[in-house]
């Protein structure tokens, strides 16, 4: 069933009130890779009554009210991506089309939607229910953070919406905890996954420097930033608090993360996976062609690129569903009357880290000094592609499933340290998963650019070509690798792009067209280094292009477009000119991680669920 948007399914339901009324910066899509319909889902099996209003009209209180208000809190979310990042392109332009809005057209999702709807609820609503925060945009702002929109540092979501309370992380324990509490009428500022703001800190919560320091100081939003990273594991993580103005924003320790019970029970809900009706009357979103028939396998990553949210939004820690959880899903696809036989993907935010994980780091949690993949995978991880290709197998053999695809993207660098099923599982995923092209995002080419992005050397990408292309000719099927590159990320020259444009023409026979400019995006490495033009983790002066014309020159190197009317040498203001959004929003990208490339599936989750792509 859908969750009721209207008052009158609500009153078909039998209900006369609401508990939670969820807001959200997408179309209402009843779908595990959305996450105002999971949470909405995990409440409503926990018993409470749950609606919710999609893309609110700002300019009228007719949306935002049909509903009433809800006896518990109301749940905000921005969406399945950031609306910065939905709303503008790298170069500042306004862009053309949303994937998850009806009709395509990029109308409906304000900037910085978060705050607008929690203020379009106050506005109507004086006193009213508590206000709860949720979703990417909320988890990856909790904190002070720089923001490349504006070119500036701003304070936690959460003051500057004047909510109640955040959620961050895939939130859905916590999202239930919260309701129990607040149905109870005890308190709930002790909920582990939550932030809320208070006149002072907790005694024994780590100090992060305050908004105002860290605004005056970039070596001060270096340090701040530290801290903040290395809190963020439910093992080892600790409280934190950090003061703006006469304010303390805290935030308590990570929820735990699901067990594969819970995670299992998460996505054996009953999805619709479809767009409601009330909204697809106004159209329909192209973000239902991408997830309706995928499946998700997991969730965190330990890629850790610095250009990627997952490890602050989902965590460090892959955690998978079972095999019988999977395949319970895929038989429920067979049976979809608009199902043609084919699964669009499996995967997760990288699709190859399904059912392994560092046994060291399920104990203790993270190392506080190494990553598990840089500089080179960690002999502690022992991946063992084994159970991703007995699920492929499985999956494909299903009466009804014609084919199964790998789109998520994957590590190539991973795979190749796996020497006990490497190859099996590179004939599994060339001879049956691959829709003529492969998507893979090496990202750059250049050793002290990677080393800024946290990425591996070239010479895995050299090596996993040639396997991959002896098990397609092996397959007797002509396939490509399709490979993705970021330009202007800190540290890159235009040097640096020629470096890229030289080695795909002589190593990758071919003429590169997926570059992205780099867009900084809230709670990353990358973003940190872009804003301070310094290596965090050397203190040393980093090169980094700000301007427009720079950005769109480096990317011009490697794509061979011209530079049409190219703008002064300074740096980019923000414009009205719409820009339409590139293809790979539209789909699942190569590197579902990277949030410089917004992908229809979604990351995002709490408060509101999808990079996961929740």
């Amino acid at each position: 069933m859908f969750i009721p948007t209207t008052l009158q399914e609500v009153k078909q339901l039998g209900w006369h009130k609401l508990d939670v009324i969820l807001v959200s910066g997408d179309s209402y899509i009843d779908s595990p890779f959305i996450g105002a319909a999971v949470i909405g889902k995990v409440l409503m099996q926990a018993g409470f009554r749950v609606g919710i209003i999609a893309q609110p009209a700002t300019d009228t209180p007719a949306d935002i009210t049909r509903l009433g208000e809800p006896t518990l809190f109301w749940g905000v979310t921005a969406g399945s991506i950031d609306s910065m990042l939905a709303n503008h392109t790298a170069a500042l332009k306004k862009r053309r089309s949303d994937d998850y809005t009806p009709g395509g057209q990029n109308t409906r999702r304000p900037d910085r939607a978060t705050i607008v709807y929690s203020n379009l609820i106050r506005r109507h609503f004086k006193q009213t229910a508590p206000i709860v925060l949720g979703g990417i945009e909320a988890s990856l702002r909790r904190v002070a953070h720089y923001d490349y929109w504006s070119d500036r540092i701003r304070g936690s979501v959460l003051l500057d919406a004047k909510a109640d309370f955040l959620i961050y992380g895939m939130g859905e324990s916590t999202v239930v905890s919260l309701a129990n509490a607040l149905r109870a009428g005890r308190g709930a500022h002790d909920l582990p996954g939550l932030c809320y703001a208070s006149s002072q800190p907790v005694e024994d919560y780590l100090q992060l420097p305050s908004l105002e320091a860290v605004s005056a100081d970039k070596q001060t939003f270096i340090e701040m930033f530290h801290l903040f990273y290395q809190n963020n594991d439910p093992i080892t993580a600790r409280g934190l608090c950090q003061q703006h103005g006469q304010r303390w924003l805290i935030q308590n320790p990570p929820a735990p993360h699901l067990t594969q019970a819970e995670l299992d029970n998460v996505y054996s809900l009953d999805y619709e996976r479809a767009q409601h009706p009330y909204y697809e009357q106004q159209g329909a979103v192209r973000a239902l062609d991408t997830i309706r028939f995928s499946l998700t396998t997991h969730r965190g990553c330990y890629g850790e690129c610095n250009f990627c949210a997952i490890a602050v939004h989902e965590g460090r820690t892959v955690r998978w569903r079972s095999q019988q959880s999977i395949l319970r899903e895929a038989e429920l696809l067979t049976r979809h009357p608009d199902f043609k036989g084919y699964i669009q993907d499996v995967g997760g935010p990288t699709a190859n880290m399904y059912g392994f994980e560092c046994q060291r780091k399920l104990k203790l949690g993270p190392c506080p000094d190494k990553r598990c993949l840089y500089p080179e995978v960690c002999s502690a991880l022992k991946p063992d592609h084994t159970p991703q290709v007995e699920l492929l197998k499985k999956l494909r053999a299903l009466p009804g499933v014609k084919k199964v695809f790998v789109a998520s993207g994957l590590r190539y660098d991973l795979l190749l340290a796996d020497t006990r099923s490497r190859d099996e599982y590179i004939k599994e995923l060339a001879g049956h998963h691959v829709s003529g092209q492969l998507k893979v995002a090496p990202e750059h080419v250049s050793f002290k650019v990677l080393k800024k992005m946290g990425k591996p050397g070239v010479s895995s990408l050299g090596e996993f070509k040639q396997r991959f292309d002896r098990a397609s000719r092996n397959a007797g099927k002509e396939q490509f690798l399709t490979y993705y590159f970021i330009a202007a990320h800190p540290g890159c020259s235009d040097r640096d792009m020629y470096a890229v444009k030289d080695y795909a023409a002589r190593e990758l026979k071919l003429h590169p067209e997926q570059v992205q400019i780099f867009t900084p995006t809230p709670s990353t490495y990358s973003s940190l280094m872009y804003y301070t033009e310094t290596d965090p983790f050397t203190g040393e002066h980093l090169y980094v292009e700000k301007t427009l014309a720079g950005k769109l020159k480096q990317k011009s190197i490697v794509t061979g477009e011209e530079l049409r009317q190219q703008p002064p040498r300074q740096a980019s203001k923000p414009t009205a000119r719409p820009e339409t959004s590139p293809a790979t929003r539209t789909a699942s990208g190569p590197s579902s991680k990277s949030t410089a490339r917004p992908a229809a599936r979604p990351a995002s989750r709490s408060g509101s669920r999808p990079p996961k792509k929740k």
